[in-house]
């Protein structure tokens, strides 16, 4: 078993294409627009599957915002560098809510961003792991 991807329901589509792909630099996989039912999803990732987990935004007609709620936690994405990250998610107007630095008790390098629709997103600092993003 493996994870396949992990949803986010989102208001405003292209915004949070535009945050993942231009900011986060994941990849549009596919797109398909579903309006007998009113929704249109969006798969984005650094690869797709079966290699790679995707990211599935969905879009609901008419819905332009959701409550999080207190149980949702966060994505976590592995970066080269979390300190050059955050830079980078700046540079190109993306929000960073904790800047890089280590886990609280213990040495693991962390920081957060934040989404359009302020969703959470971890950075891990995994240098030199093949598959860790330089944003």
């Amino acid at each position: 078993m493996r994870i396949l991807h992990t949803m986010l329901r989102v208001g405003n589509l292209q915004r949070s294409i535009d945050f993942y792909t231009e900011v986060l630099g994941m990849k549009l996989l596919r797109q398909s627009d579903n309006p007998e039912y009113k929704y249109t999803l969006a798969f984005l990732g650094y690869g797709s599957n079966p290699e790679h987990t995707e990211l599935e935004l969905t879009y609901n007609y008419g819905v332009d915002s959701y409550d999080l709620g207190s149980a949702y936690g966060h994505i976590a994405i592995a970066v080269q560098d979390a300190a050059l990250a955050c830079a980078a998610v700046k540079a190109k107007g993306g929000k960073v809510t904790r800047e890089a630095g280590p886990v609280k008790g213990g040495n693991t390098v962390i920081a957060f961003v934040e989404d359009p629709d302020n969703y959470k997103i971890e950075l891990i600092e995994r240098k030199g792991e093949q598959q860790a993003v330089t944003l």
